[in-house]
């Protein structure tokens, strides 16, 4: 078990203890991978789905054997039977639809890690959520991050560890690049693959489709760089195919949508000074994530092929475990945290 920042003791020899909140495809990535942990321990699983509440974890996480750990659908039932170190939450990307889950796990005295993009940097669109759940992680001596691959490391958190070895920094770049026809099923409905573009147009107006947290990433990076912004502008386009494409999931036609086009750009003046430009559509030429940093000195960086998002996701959430239960309580971002590595 891990204890907090500033006490005399830092860790001892004991499992961490940990709640899977959430069971859907990053859910049980994520689960599976705890279960492989030396140091972590499943000690309880919560998905209101019908198909999964009642049933034994190792039969949703689609194991030969079984865990002896129901999943339940009564989360705080479980908060008051279960000790538990942290809750790993999967299960939402909006604040405002997971307020209310995050309250609870924060007043069972639990840590909480989410996969929640826009918790990832709430401090601006969700001021009000973010100081709510700021005080109520303090008075509950419990500490609670946002984070994943984009946002939480990819557009953000790694740009930025790459400012630390400039001496100035004047703009700064990110791309990513990611063919969507090779990742699950939500992600590819969620990038409005299939659509028509004026039913794709229709549900970004209604924040009902898209990548969320792009904003958020930006946010980040400008705050920690000092840079107060004049304006932030965001687009949301459609990639449209313009000729026949398969997936697992989906025969699309010329002139259906294969995905998004998503940039968000922070200006000072009429200069842009931070850039995320975002692509994520079947049949994507070039996977890649590039940083490209303009300073003294400037600096470039490239992935081939991209980070895989589904794994990496998984992977980031667990191997920021320990340093959510030893950090100080509060709302905390990557930033406050040691940078997460491979965690045994």
């Amino acid at each position: 078990m891990f204890v907090k920042a500033g006490d005399s003791k830092k860790m001892v020899d004991e499992k961490i203890k940990v709640i899977h909140y959430g069971l859907g495809p990053i859910g049980v990535e994520t689960a599976k991978l705890v279960l492989s942990k030396k140091n972590l321990q499943i000690v309880g699983a919560v998905d209101i789905s019908e198909d999964k509440a009642g049933r034994d974890l190792g039969a949703v996480l689609g194991l030969d054997d079984t865990l002896g750990i129901v999943v339940t659908d009564r989360a705080q039932d479980l908060f008051s039977s279960e000790s538990a170190d942290i809750v790993i939450h999967t299960a939402g990307s909006r604040i405002m639809t997971i307020y209310s889950q995050l309250e609870e796990i924060i007043g069972s005295g639990i840590n909480v890690i989410s996969s929640s993009e826009e918790l990832s940097f709430p401090f601006t669109a969700n001021e009000a959520s973010a100081k709510g759940l700021d005080a109520a992680a303090r008075e509950s001596g419990v500490t609670v991050l946002g984070t994943g691959v984009n946002p939480g490391f990819i557009m953000d958190a790694l740009p930025l560890y790459l400012t630390g070895v400039c001496k100035d920094v004047t703009t700064v770049r990110v791309e990513r690049y990611v063919d969507a026809g090779t990742r699950r099923l939500p992600l590819q409905r969620k990038v409005g693959a299939g659509l028509s573009p004026h039913v794709f147009r229709e549900r970004v107006s209604q924040k009902m489709l898209g990548h969320v947290g792009l904003v958020e990433s930006l946010q980040f990076v400008a705050h920690y760089l000092g840079i107060s912004l004049d304006r932030i502008e965001e687009t949301i386009d459609p990639v449209v195919a313009e000729q026949a494409v398969k997936t697992d999931y989906f025969d699309l036609n010329p002139g259906d949508v294969l995905g998004i086009k998503h940039i968000a750009q922070g200006f000072l003046g009429t200069s842009v000074i931070i850039s995320l430009d975002l692509r994520m559509y079947v049949g994507a030429d070039d996977p890649h994530d590039a940083i490209f940093i303009e300073g003294n000195p400037s600096i470039s960086l490239k992935v081939e092929g991209g980070v895989a998002g589904d794994q990496a996701t998984a992977a980031i959430l667990v191997n920021s475990v320990p340093g959510v239960v030893a950090a100080r309580p509060g709302l905390v971002t990557v930033k406050d945290l040691p940078a997460p590595h491979f965690y045994r």
